[in-house]
């Protein structure tokens, strides 16, 4: 993502070879920026921020457990657990939200 590219020029780090192309950067995963000369111009993006929410409408969810599931053991799984509506898994997966 393009605001993964935001990096202070000053914490930037080397991510290529000396004279690596924008192409060739941006292939390797890394971002491309010589606008400030004396720093590394093809750098490493910043990690990804991510949080794990429980989604909140029934029919996005996806099914992480079995029928008589205790929230307890959902839970243990690492999954959402919710015990309502009927028609719906109870035991579901969290849903991953980039910041």
């Amino acid at each position: 993502a393009p605001c993964q590219c935001e990096v202070d020029p000053r914490v930037r780090k080397n991510c290529g070879y000396p004279g690596i192309s924008p192409l060739a950067c941006r292939k390797a995963g890394c971002c491309f920026n010589a606008s400030v000369p004396g720093i590394p111009w093809c750098f490493a993006p910043k990690a990804r921020k991510v949080r794990k929410v429980c989604p909140n409408e029934p029919q996005a969810r996806i099914n992480c457990g079995f029928p008589g599931i205790t929230a307890k053991e959902c839970r243990r799984k690492g999954c959402c657990f919710r015990a309502h509506p009927a028609g719906v898994p109870w035991c579901f997966y969290h849903r991953v939200l980039e910041e």
